[in-house]
Order: C-alpha cells, then sequence, then structure tokens
C-alpha cells in the first residue's frame, strides 16, 4: 500500500483516481500531478516504482493539502465569523452559507424539524 501525504492510497486504483484519496486533490489536480511527473493517470497505484511514488510525493508536497488545508479553511470561517460578515453570522447561525433558499430544503444545515 502506497503513501502520500499521510494518506494509504488504494493499489488497485488508477494514479489518477488513488490521489483523489487525499484532501485538496480532486481529479483535475491530480492529472496536473500526473502530466508534471509524466506517468500515465491509468497506471495503478500498485504499479509504480519506488522512483515514481517519490516524484509523485514531490509533486503532491507543492499542493497545500490536508491538514494545512483544514485549519486555512477553518480560519477563513473562524475570521468571517469574526468580523461579522454576511457569511460569517450564516455560519454562525447554522443556515445555509451560499445563498440556497431555506423556506424549504436545508434540512442539512439547520437540522432536524422541531415541533
Amino acid at each position: 500500500m502506497a503513501r502520500i501525504a499521510g494518506i494509504n492510497v488504494r493499489p488497485n486504483a488508477h494514479l489518477e483516481i488513488g490521489l483523489t484519496a487525499v484532501f485538496g486533490i480532486g481529479r483535475s489536480l491530480a492529472r496536473k500531478i500526473c502530466k508534471a511527473v509524466e506517468i500515465l493517470p491509468t497506471k495503478k497505484v500498485a504499479d509504480l516504482s519506488e522512483d515514481e511514488l517519490t516524484q509523485v510525493r514531490g509533486a503532491v508536497g507543492q499542493y497545500t493539502i490536508e491538514g494545512d488545508l483544514r485549519r486555512e479553511i477553518s480560519m477563513n470561517i473562524k475570521r468571517k465569523m469574526d468580523i461579522g460578515c454576511y457569511q460569517g453570522v450564516r455560519h454562525r447561525r447554522g443556515l445555509p452559507v451560499h445563498g440556497q433558499r431555506t423556506h424549504t430544503n436545508a434540512r442539512t444545515r439547520k437540522g432536524k424539524k422541531g415541533k
């Protein structure tokens, strides 16, 4: 099992799909990483040599991922809550932040319906 950025990547997955297990890496960024290290995105993770894995780890290390990204996102939310902007108020109240309707729906953000 290959470890990339502290995450165990499934060995039977294609490299492009396996990289998406890392928080902050989606399909498009995974394709960019594969292109940068010149490895086919359809190559299985188990078939990668140790040198190729080292190259992939180096390319992944250039981006903000996992713990650093989670910390950055939570700090952005806290900052918005502290300054009292509209998005911060919505976060504080536990309501949808991006303009979705709340008359119906929004149960995930609002919680169970009370009587």
